[in-house]
This record gives structure tokens, C-alpha cells and sequence, in this order.
């Protein structure tokens, strides 16, 4: 488990920033999609989200377009767990469910489809900031019949962690890593040496 913190962390430590105006961002493969992810570091990530969930208490996994996707996608094929897909596009299934997000950076809907009564639900995601997409789909499963028992943020960074556990408190919510920015540098918080 060492080694595998110590992987991401080192990757995160490494990772290029570059400024939207007076804001800086890191850039990171498994938030970003660049640079390149290189598979020690994802076998990681995988290893230390997959140790960190009671999955016989989760019925599906649900992961947020784009950058959700290979994390929950290889959770499913480890864990033979269902998944489903919070996506940016309606396809108009019976049953969609319209998502409003609003975030600190963006503004729009996404959809859900096919998550029945009843079933309980984890979402991984790769970085939980504001908290404002994923309280939009806590709101959306809610509004299938199903509930969100576990959420799994890769990187947390800003306070949008702490927002939900105080609104969605029978949710189990946490980070594998906590990070803040201090101009172009990133800081590890917590970190493990």
C-alpha cells in the first residue's frame, strides 16, 4: 500500500501546472488525460481505491464523464460490478435522468441512464474540487430511486470534500490524496514519507 501512495503522489509531485489566467492548474494524466499515463501509476490508483471500498454493500458503480471512466471501468472488470456512466450528452433512453451542474468551472447538464430503485451506488471519480458536479449527481441518482452509499475521489483540492460530508452525511466519502496549490507549486497535504 506504501509503494502504491508513493507512486501517485511522486506522479502528482511531478505533474506540469500551467495558469488559466491568475488561477494555476496541475496537470495530471489521471485528471487531465495528459501527459501520458504510464501503467505503475494507474495500477496504483486502482489497487488503492479498490482497498478502500466494502464492495459486497455496492450494487453498481458509477463514473463521471470523461476522466471517471477508465478508473470505474476497471473496478467493474475487477470487482464484477455493473457500470454506469454520468455522461454530457442525452441520448433520450425512457428513464434519462437531466442533471443541472453548476461548478466552480462549468455550467451544463449531464444524464444518467439505467440505474434502478433501490440499488446502491459508489462513485469513483478522479478529482473532487467544489463539489458542485457531484452533489448534482447525488440529486440525480436520489431522483432514480437509488442511492450513493460510497464516493472515492482520487485528489481532493479545495473544499468540496468536507461541503458534502456535512450536507450527505450516511454517505461514506474520501480521498486517496488531499493537494492545494501554492502558486505553481503543489502541495501534498497529509503526505506520506
Amino acid at each position: 500500500m506504501f509503494d502504491a501512495i508513493q507512486r501517485l503522489t511522486t506522479s502528482l509531485k511531478e505533474a506540469p501546472v500551467v495558469w488559466k489566467g491568475d488561477y494555476p492548474y496541475f496537470i495530471h494524466p489521471l485528471t487531465d488525460g495528459v501527459p501520458r499515463l504510464e501503467a505503475d501509476v494507474f495500477q496504483a490508483v486502482v489497487d488503492l481505491v479498490f482497498d478502500s471500498v466494502d464492495w459486497s454493500k455496492i450494487d453498481l458503480l458509477l463514473g463521471i464523464e470523461a476522466m471517471g471512466l477508465p478508473l470505474t471501468s476497471s473496478l467493474s472488470l475487477r470487482t464484477g460490478l455493473p457500470q454506469v456512466v454520468a455522461r454530457k450528452r442525452s441520448y433520450g433512453l425512457d428513464g434519462e435522468i437531466v442533471i443541472d451542474q453548476n461548478t466552480g468551472y462549468s455550467k451544463g447538464s449531464m444524464y444518467l441512464n439505467d440505474i434502478k430503485p433501490g440499488e446502491s451506488i459508489a462513485i469513483v471519480d478522479d478529482v473532487l474540487s467544489t463539489g458542485g458536479t457531484l452533489d448534482a449527481v447525488i440529486k440525480g441518482v436520489q431522483r432514480a430511486g437509488a442511492s450513493v452509499t460510497t464516493i472515492v475521489a482520487v485528489v481532493e483540492k479545495g473544499p468540496g470534500l468536507e461541503m458534502l460530508k456535512k450536507k450527505y452525511p450516511t454517505i461514506d466519502i474520501s480521498s486517496i490524496v488531499r493537494l492545494t496549490m501554492n502558486g505553481a507549486e503543489i502541495v501534498l497535504l497529509d503526505e506520506v514519507v
